[in-house]
């Protein structure tokens, strides 16, 4: 049976359905469009040439993409096909291949039919961020929506309206609307298509099927016509390529599918012209090809609302925006205000709003603050900006007992759109990227490892390391050995010390052990020979020889001193993330990062390198300061992180060093909502200023302010300290020492030998006295017998001592 108008009435194709339906007698219509007759519990066997209203929707998509719109609002009424083409536009629009953009419907608009009035209903719509409106519903209450969307100037420049046949039927239609016709609407068309289904169905049926015979009477419901059940089935296999509409087929439901549809636009005079078409398309001829629908559209004849010739953009673009932001030198310094007190001019307001609802005054520079200002005047946009509530970039992990994962910190305000910006040294990366939208990069940089310098250990006897222990040894034999041979030729030689006695010279004068042993320590140290020097020919030659090596060894000494204690260098004890201590931990090396950073994430999805990753797991940081903190003070050995980062804590802080070359290559960019507006704004303004300069000027203002200090103290000669030379010191308080000592030894020894010599000038005189007494005396009797005493004593001087000591 087919079946056509009217729309009501006892013959409708809704009561002609409902009725054959209790005898399983198919029905094609050629008019019905409603989606009630796609429910088969009510219309069992009823299939037609024509799709439902809510197939639109299946255009829509398929026009959004077309025109690059992927942020729209949906308002449709509340009967059945508003709601079916409500729930069949959003399937589609999750549905859609991997390879387009999400398509995300800001709101959904429900309301009942019979509108009044739609003012309130679109000043709410007129209050968000999307310009694509979607509009289902009849003719009657478009021209009520139209006429208020008119009023309150909707319907002007920069809006887009996308409605169905129905809306475009309205006699307020404003001009600039898009909407879809079918494009076969003839009757007879759709007659003479429906008679070809029908009559392949009945052949194909009646070659494969025993056909029983159809009821007569319609008081006799029975069980049905069983044929008629099978006949239903074989008609919505059928396929027709080449009906008089178009391609005919059916899906599971009975409905049209492959339907043609024109794309209207109503122009400044309100006449609808044909802009496009929605057809079915072949790759190739052959039946069994690929096949799908196509629109093609021509753009440049569209009329948009307000009679403009370009296409708008589809949002109205928020001029002003929330940015946040967080500490992390040098891209953004802060300081916490006291009551009473305000920024400077060239600082930023940047309240903090914790998670505990604790409100505090901060005030924000730097890098990134004199970007976002740079930006603001380019884009023409203003702001607010504010401090991470968390002080966290953001990670992405389970934070409930059913494990969903979501994003934390600064990223997690984005993703829930409680931000519009992030101006921070945010690296992009695969698992961001996946969530929120990038600038192009404004800092190129990578990942490398900052560590302490470390210098050569300088020691007590630092002076001593340019030669080894061992030739320090031979040098001190070579003296004494020296000394000996020279006083040993010194004697022998018939011109040395026997010729000196001979000729009648003092003994002081010629070379002794001791005079060559001073001889040869004065050659070999430069300190002058005094008088006691070779006397002989061969002595001589040994003592050049002997100044020679001297000159050798002290030019030797001279040079390694000043590459050990001039030109030292500190060095790096990392070669680079290839380091063998960074691959094999080691118990006494520690290294680490901060956790949920990029960096961490760099780790985690490189698998070559999860044994490091392992390693530092436990030793995370939860920010760069304290692991900088860690490095200065000696708790950490190497702090991996970003470049650029690491590259100004080493110019600032010449102790520090970073090591290797950079690794996993990546770029800061600002962060922004997922499809937002701004995005393509904020990257062409920061391309400017990458071709401007203005990007390197921000890295030598921040970045690299003291670079060049470092860099100088690293050429230049390294200055000797008390540390380098303390041993020399050292040596010399010895000496002085020593000195103080001998000359007390040799002051008491002096002494003793006066006190000697006293004693023996007392008893000499003593002596001379007693003598000359006696002789006086006895006369020359007792001579003799002085002369036997002397004798017997050894001595006069003993005989004296004798007698005046008692004896």
């Amino acid at each position: 049976m087919v079946v056509s108008h009217p729309s009501t009435g006892d013959i409708s194709p809704a009561a002609v359905s409902y009725t054959s339906g209790f005898y399983h007698i198919p029905v094609v219509g050629i008019t019905s469009r409603d989606s009630a007759f796609s429910d088969k519990n009510i219309h069992g066997s009823f299939l037609r040439t024509v799709p439902p209203y809510s197939h639109q929707a299946d255009v829509w998509v398929d026009l959004l993409k077309m025109l690059g719109y992927t942020q729209v609002i949906f308002m449709h009424s509340s009967d059945a096909d508003g709601r079916s083409v409500s729930s069949r536009f959003l399937a589609q629009a999750q549905t859609m291949d991997s390879t387009d953009t999400d398509m995300k419907v800001e709101e959904v608009v429900e309301f009942e039919p019979g509108l009044k009035t739609f003012t309130e209903q679109l000043k709410l719509v007129r209050s968000l961020q999307s310009r694509v409106y979607l509009l289902y519903a009849s003719q009657n209450d478009s021209e009520v929506i139209f006429h208020d969307a008119a009023f309150l100037n909707m319907t002007e420049v920069g809006y887009v309206w996308i409605v169905t046949e129905q809306a475009l039927a309205a006699s307020t239609v404003p001009k600039g609307v898009l909407g879809f016709r079918l494009s076969a609407s003839d009757e007879t068309k759709h007659i003479k298509d429906s008679l070809y289904v029908l009559a392949a169905a009945l052949k194909e049926m009646s070659q494969k099927e025993n056909i029983t015979e159809a009821p007569k009477d319609c008081n006799n419901t029975g069980d049905g016509w069983e044929t008629g059940k099978t006949l239903f089935k074989y008609i919505r296999k059928q396929v027709l390529f080449d009906g008089q509409t178009g391609k005919v087929a059916f899906d599971d439901n009975g409905d049209r599918i492959n339907a043609e549809y024109d794309v209207i636009n109503t122009d400044s005079t309100r006449t609808k012209r044909i802009v496009g078409k929605y057809a079915y398309s072949k790759v190739s001829p052959h039946p069994q090809s690929l096949e799908r629908m196509e629109l093609k559209l021509k753009t440049s004849d569209i009329i948009w609302p307000g009679g403009s010739n370009v296409k708008p953009d589809g949002v109205k673009i928020p001029t002003h925006l929330k940015v946040l932001t967080l500490q992390e030198q040098p891209f953004v310094y802060s300081r916490r205000l006291e009551r009473g007190q305000k920024c400077d001019d060239s600082e930023t307001r940047c309240p903090w709003h914790n998670t505990t609802g604790e409100d505090v005054e901060f005030c924000c520079w730097g890098y990134c603050i004199d970007l976002l200002n740079k930006l603001s005047e380019r884009v023409n946009f203003t702001f607010d900006l504010f401090l991470s509530p968390d002080g966290e970039f953001g990670d992405y992990v389970s934070r409930n007992v059913s494990g969903k994962k979501e994003w934390t910190g600064m990223i997690g305000e984005l993703v829930r759109e409680r931000a519009d910006m992030i101006a921070a040294p945010l690296t992009i990366n695969p698992e961001r990227a996946a969530f929120i939208e990038f600038s192009k990069p404004f800092k190129y940089q990578g990942i490398t490892i900052l560590e302490k310098r470390q210098p050569r250990a300088s020691t007590l006897v630092s002076f001593l390391q340019p030669f080894k222990h061992t030739l320090w040894v031979l040098v001190l034999v070579s003296v004494h050995v020296v000394a000996l041979v020279l006083y040993l030729l010194d004697r022998f030689s018939p011109f040395g010390r026997q010729a000196s006695r001979d000729s009648g010279n003092a003994e002081d004068d010629a070379l002794n052990l001791s005079s060559a042993m001073w001889f040869a320590y004065g050659v070999l140290l430069n300190s002058g020979i005094g008088d006691g020097t070779p006397r002989s020919f061969s002595a001589r030659v040994l003592g050049m020889v002997w100044a020679g090596f001297a000159m050798i060894i002290i030019a030797s000494y001279t040079a390694n001193l000043a590459a050990f204690l001039v030109l030292d260098r500190p060095q790096t004890r990392l070669s680079g993330i290839n380091d063998a201590r960074l691959r094999n931990p080691m118990e006494n090396f520690s290294y680490a990062t901060v956790k949920g950073s990029a960096v961490d994430m760099y780790f985690r999805r490189q698998v070559e390198l999860s044994n490091m990753y392992r390693t530092m797991e436990g030793k995370q940081f939860t920010s760069a300061e304290e692991a900088i903190k860690a490095v200065i003070n000696g708790s950490l050995n190497a702090f991996i992180w970003d470049s650029s980062r690491l590259e100004f804590e080493a110019a600032q802080n010449c102790a520090l060093v970073t090591a290797g070359e950079l690794f996993g290559r990546s770029g800061y960019g600002i962060g922004l909502k997922k499809d937002s507006p701004w995005a393509n704004h904020v990257t062409l303004a920061i391309l400017q200023f990458h071709e401007s300069g203005y990007m390197e000027q921000l890295d030598n203002r921040w970045i690299f302010q003291n670079r060049k200090e470092c860099e100088t103290r690293e050429k230049a000669p390294a200055t000797l300290g008390l540390k380098n030379m303390a041993g020399v010191f050292i040596l010399v308080l010895a000496g002085i020492a020593g000195g103080c000592a001998l000359i007390i030894i040799e002051i008491i020894y002096k002494r003793h030998k006066i006190r000697s010599q006293r004693k023996l000038a007392l008893a000499k005189n003593a002596a001379d006295r007693w003598r000359g007494a006696v002789e006086v005396s006895v006369g020359s009797g007792w001579s003799v017998l002085w002369v036997g005493w002397v004798r017997a004593c050894g001595s006069w001087q003993m005989c004296v001592l004798g007698v005046s000591g008692g004896g």
